[in-house]
């Protein structure tokens, strides 16, 4: 079985920073994608940064302030978060897609870790 377990959500202060940090665990071949959504209260899951094969995407809402990065050896990706404003206050999903030696996990979600910030 194949899990994603998030990290390093908390309460900060705007202007602050978190890194939240996503390790994907089980017997897991190979990681072809990962990134972060988010989801605010009242609002649609969108998403906040994907890496995949190199290439990196942002929303517009958090280019400048966020840094997605990956560590392969050891299956995680994290979220640098500077700059910290209230309406990036949210809980944070992870997402992958992972393949394992049995089947392939398109769309494979974490338990998600919530991010609030005060002004």
């Amino acid at each position: 079985q194949v899990q994603l377990v998030e990290s390093g959500g908390g309460l900060v202060q705007a202007g602050g920073s978190l890194r939240l940090s996503c390790a994907a665990s089980g017997s897991i071949f190979s990681i072809n994608a990962m990134g972060w959504y988010r989801q605010a209260p009242g609002k649609q899951r969108e998403l906040v940064a994907r890496t995949s094969g190199g290439s990196t995407n942002y929303a517009d809402s958090v280019k400048g302030r966020f840094t997605i990065s990956r560590d392969n050896a050891k299956n995680t990706v994290y979220l640098q978060m500077n700059s910290l404003k209230p309406e990036d206050a949210a809980v944070y999903y992870c997402n992958a897609e992972v393949v394992t030696v049995l089947r392939r996990y398109p769309d494979l979600w974490g338990q998600g870790t919530l991010v609030t910030v005060s002004s």
